[in-house]
Order: structure tokens, then sequence, then C-alpha cells
């Protein structure tokens, strides 16, 4: 998917750049719903975590950090699955890995 970047005229001395995301249209205009994964299994791989707990700032239900100071899952039903999937994003290193539920690795 290609997107578009606009150039806004500085407000308040500050820069913004807006994206256009292209949603495909069916035949009566309406947007098409996209389907939502569900996330069914949440991985810290141990390897890649550097304790930045940037997952436990956006979904502190699910993650803590523990005595090495490593990011684990202590609840995986602490947050819905948007939430967790953000708590992903946020991850520095991507060491938060998540899959759905046929085995469908869905983050990174």
């Amino acid at each position: 998917m290609e997107l578009k970047k606009l150039k806004v005229k500085k407000i308040l001395k500050a820069r913004v750049t807006l994206y256009i995301v292209p949603i495909k249209i069916m035949d009566d205009n309406k947007p098409i719903e996209q389907k939502k994964t569900r996330v069914a299994k949440i991985v810290v791989d141990r390897s890649l975590c550097i304790g930045a707990a940037s997952c436990i700032a956006v979904a502190p239900g699910v993650f803590e950090l523990d005595g090495e100071n490593k990011a684990v899952v202590y609840s995986d039903k602490g947050a819905d699955d948007e939430t967790i999937l953000l708590a992903a994003q946020s991850c520095p290193t991507q060491a938060i890995l998540l899959f759905d539920e046929e085995g469908n690795q869905i983050f990174p």
C-alpha cells in the first residue's frame, strides 16, 4: 500500500505530516470492514527484551518486569486485543510476538 505524504504549513511552529491511507470501497460506497484478528498467544523473546517497559506502560494488565528486568506475560487476558497489539508495537526491539488462534504470527 502506497502512502501519500502531504506537508502542512507550520502551525504554532510545529511541522505536521499527514498521511492519506486509501481504503477499499464496495459498490455501494461503504467501506469494507476489516476482520479483526484475535490474539491467542503472546510470547516475549527474552534475548531481545531490553527492559524498556513500554509494553507495561501500554498494557499494565498483561506485562510485568521480572527480577532480570525483562518483560514477562503475567495475564494474557489483562487487556483487549487492540491494546495488546499496541503494546507489542511499542517495543523498541520487537521482542513481543503475537500469534492468532491458528498459530500464525500476526506481529511483528
